[in-house]
């Protein structure tokens, strides 16, 4: 067993919205993978339609930038709790982390999943306050706030070891002070350099983890995954092994390194780099490639359950077929399965009825989702209301439990109580910050959830946000009473506006 050098491997994790991709886009512009005449947008890694409409990362990506003759693979993850799974998923690709914090909310929900998938993957962690740009900006209370998440998650006194930097990705600037102005973001690419270790090389034939899927019309599936030992070429035979260790021998055609939003042939590719092979037909996230001479699978990727589930149908109402190009049971349920190749959260099953199928999924957005990218592909369907989840336990019914978080104006406290106690949530912690804004914690079950979004930003006229985060499983309460106010049925085709529905 060796370490090699010139190759550092990080992921980049933290909740929503506290500029993990935007941080990235400063990496790559200054580390000059772009050209000086060169056109270069916002948020150049998320690259989805719906990933750039809402603001949000839906996917994981890689890339890679050189600095000091230094290779520095990168994993841009998503923030919101309902895509989970994509953390999950890419994690056990990297050696270290830098864990975002936003410099005025602090610690938030996401920010302890992560973590705590971070210590648990054994990952050298890099604490960067970010957005120190904004004005209302309270540095000593999040890195207090940071320092006490990090005691509650840290199996480890060296996890407790971590150097803390202060960034704003907005304007591309690091610095070790956050009393003193940034000029780049070199001390990070240091901070990587000195902190992360290098990876871990096993002596050995080729082995290799597909951690992730892409494709592409020429050259078919391409399967994306760090190298534990050994090294692959171009025209090298390899032995694909899938769940229950069936294998299937193949030959690589490509052999692909990362570089800024490039993918480079080379000529071969050596253990502890990040590579994608192409070549593999039939290949799924979490098989293993090795060798022929010694084909040994690692550990399978594992993820979350889901908590939300609802039915996809085929279109039976007297519009049915109007608008999409895809509309049979055929069809759909191609489609869905399809879907399982890449989305690892989520589960897709027949039901009693053949026209009908069963998806199940991390949460209210995450099948959002799908139904938004299954629509612009051109799928006509029928959904039914989502439900949360229930499994018997030692014949007890559970039903899954989360953590909710919500910011907002102190005057909106009364009107929030009486919409969430009717949702069977207990309050937890209630905290002011003397400026007439207030943080309110709450424990709710998934089925209080489901649909209060829309409710939450009414009541709070827009002046509010709310994170959640899965906790766990509890016995089942009590059903919801829910007021139903009519039924709109539509006599013509038409936009129908949520407002419009929910006091039909």
């Amino acid at each position: 067993m060796h370490y090699r050098n010139d190759i550092r491997n990080i992921a980049i994790i933290a909740h929503v919205d506290h500029g993990k991709t935007t941080l990235v886009d400063a990496l790559l512009k200054q580390s000059h993978v772009f050209r000086d005449n060169q056109k270069v947008g916002e948020l150049v890694m998320d690259q989805n339609v719906l990933e750039r409409e809402k603001g949000i990362t839906i996917m994981a990506k890689n890339t890679a930038v050189m600095y000091g003759g230094i290779k520095i693979n990168i994993i841009d993850t998503p923030g919101h709790a309902d895509f989970g799974g994509e953390v999950e998923r890419v994690i056990s690709m990297a050696d270290g982390c830098i864990l975002l914090v936003d410099s005025v909310e602090g610690p938030m929900p996401q920010t302890r999943f992560v973590l705590r998938h971070a210590f648990n993957r054994g990952l050298v962690t890099i604490v960067v306050i970010n957005k120190m740009d904004r004005k209302n900006a309270r540095v000593a209370d999040v890195l207090r706030l940071t320092q006490d998440l990090f005691l509650d998650l840290a199996t480890t006194a060296e996890q407790l070891d971590f150097p803390v930097l202060y960034a704003s990705g907005k304007e591309g600037t690091v610095t070790t002070d956050p009393n003193a102005k940034g000029k780049n973001v070199a001390p990070l690419f240091e901070a990587i350099i000195a902190r992360v270790p290098p990876p871990r090389i096993e002596s050995g034939p080729f082995q290799m983890l597909v951690s992730n899927l892409d494709y592409d019309n020429h050259k078919g599936k391409i399967a994306i995954g760090r190298i534990w030992r050994g090294s692959i070429a171009p025209r090298d035979p390899v032995v694909c092994i899938g769940v229950d260790s069936t294998s299937i021998r193949y030959e690589a055609a490509e052999v692909l390194s990362y570089l800024g939003l490039a993918r480079l042939e080379v000529t071969s590719a050596d253990a502890g780099d990040i590579v994608a092979v192409t070549g593999i037909k039939e290949v799924s996230i979490g098989d293993t490639l090795a060798s022929p001479e010694l084909p040994e699978a690692l550990p399978r990727i594992e993820v979350g359950e889901p908590t939300v589930e609802m039915t996809f149908g085929v279109n039976t109402s007297p519009f049915g077929g109007r608008e999409g190009d895809f509309c049979t049971t055929r069809q759909l349920r191609k489609r869905l399965y399809k879907e399982l190749e890449t989305n690892l959260s989520l589960r897709v099953q027949d039901t009693e009825n053949p026209d009908t199928f069963m998806v199940k999924g991390r949460g209210e957005l995450h099948l959002a989702i799908l139904i938004e990218t299954m629509r612009r592909e051109g799928y006509e369907f029928q959904v039914s209301k989502p439900e949360a989840i229930t499994k018997i336990v030692d014949s007890t019914l559970m039903e899954p439990v989360e953590q909710l978080i919500i910011d907002t104006k102190d005057e909106y406290i009364g009107v929030l109580t009486e919409m969430l106690s009717k949702r069977q949530a207990e309050v937890r912690d209630m905290r002011s910050d003397g400026n007439e804004n207030v943080r309110l914690e709450y424990r709710i079950p998934t089925k209080g959830l489901i649909g209060f979004r829309s409710a939450f930003l009414t009541a709070t006229r827009g002046d509010g946000v709310m994170n959640t985060l899965f906790l766990g499983w509890e016995p089942w309460r009590r059903d919801l009473q829910v007021t139903r106010n009519g039924v709109l049925v539509a006599s013509e085709e038409g936009k129908a506006t949520t407002y419009g529905l929910d006091n039909a």
